[in-house]
This record gives C-alpha cells, sequence and structure tokens, in this order.
C-alpha cells in the first residue's frame, strides 16, 4: 500500500462489524431470506409483492434486534478523535438502514462528516457507496482510504479505485491474498494512519 506524495484527506469506515460489534448471524439471515448466494439488499429488491415486503421486515427485525445488543468497538472515539485533530474527514458508508445507524450514533455519541445509510440506493460491494461519498466531499480516490471488515468493504473500494484498504478481521488469514493492510483491531489502524500521516509510511 504506498501513499506516494498524496495527502490523506478523508477516511471511510463500514459500520457493521468494523466499529460497531453486532451480533449478526449472516448464514441463518441468508437462509431465512432465501437469497440463492445474491447480496441480501440486491435480492430483496429484486422481489415481488407481496414477499418482497414480507422479506424487508424480516431483514428489519434482525437488524433491530443486532442494533439493540451492538457495543462499541474498542478505540473507535480515540481514532475519531485523531483525525479530527488532523483535519482529516470521516464518512461512514454502512448497507445498514437510516433508522438503525442513528440509533447506534446517537448511543455511542460518534459523529462523522458524512453519513452513508442503504436508503441512497447505493449499496456495496458495488462502487456506488464510495463513489458518492468522494462525490459530496470532493476527494479522489487516492485521497483517502476504507476501514471495513468484509470482501463487500474491499470489493467496493477496489471498484472505486481506492487502494489504500484497512480490513479489520479477527481471521485476517481469510483476506491474506486480498492486498488490504489486516488489523485485528481498530487501535491497529490507528497505529497505520499515524504512520502514514506522520511518517509517510504504509
Amino acid at each position: 500500500m504506498k501513499t506516494g506524495s498524496v495527502r490523506l484527506r478523508a477516511v471511510l469506515f463500514d459500520m457493521d462489524g468494523t466499529i460497531i460489534d453486532v451480533p449478526y448471524d449472516w448464514a441463518e439471515i441468508k437462509r431465512d431470506l432465501q437469497t440463492n448466494g445474491r447480496p441480501i439488499l440486491s435480492h430483496l429488491s429484486s422481489l415481488e409483492e407481496p414477499e418482497r415486503t414480507r422479506k424487508w421486515r424480516r431483514l428489519e427485525e434482525y437488524e433491530e434486534k443486532a442494533t439493540a445488543q451492538a457495543k462499541l468497538m474498542a478505540g473507535v472515539p480515540e481514532l475519531l478523535d485523531f483525525l479530527s485533530r488532523q483535519n482529516i474527514k470521516t464518512a461512514l458508508v454502512t448497507n445498514n438502514s437510516g433508522t438503525n445507524t442513528d440509533r447506534l450514533l446517537h448511543r455511542f455519541d460518534l459523529g462523522f462528516d458524512l453519513v452513508l445509510t442503504r436508503e441512497e440506493g447505493l449499496w456495496k460491494p458495488s462502487a456506488g457507496p464510495f463513489l458518492e461519498v468522494m462525490r459530496r466531499l470532493e476527494i479522489g480516490a487516492s485521497e483517502c482510504c476504507a476501514v471495513g471488515d468484509s470482501r463487500f468493504d474491499l470489493l467496493a473500494a477496489e471498484a472505486a479505485g481506492i487502494s489504500r484498504v484497512f480490513l479489520v478481521s479477527a481471521a485476517p488469514e481469510e483476506f491474506r491474498d486480498s492486498g488490504a493492510v489486516l488489523c485485528r483491531t481498530i487501535g491497529e489502524v490507528h497505529s497505520h494512519l499515524i504512520d502514514i500521516l506522520t511518517c509517510g509510511r504504509t
């Protein structure tokens, strides 16, 4: 991951599993919603009524339950404070709903310069959400980095041309060949960003 001479101007964060610890059983949810291997949001949006509304409600029930049990990942407030002091913009880019996102940001007293939820109609793993964030913040792909925890985050960042990607995972071996910087904690991401911003290292 090369920084070159381009200044880092923004960090784009995923929410669930990255800055917020949420107890989702995605395998169970996909079985229940019968996604047949497709991304959940794309699958539900393709359904006809009344199945579409019924299954959207099922997804929302899973999300509401997970939101009630969610916990803040260690080190998140410190990282956001550091980025603010460095005049680095922060964006939250999530496939979750605006309602759940607002609840979690309020509960944990977190603030971002820009929040993009699925109500925008732009969902990872497409490049759409990241491209929209870059458009609104008026930055290029080389001026930002993405922080996530899944292949959806990696694929979306790559499709948007973002080469600096941090993946936070308790099982980093799953992403060994991804080209991303693998971290076990948000604290490790923080350390890498300090290096980039103060030393020009990766």
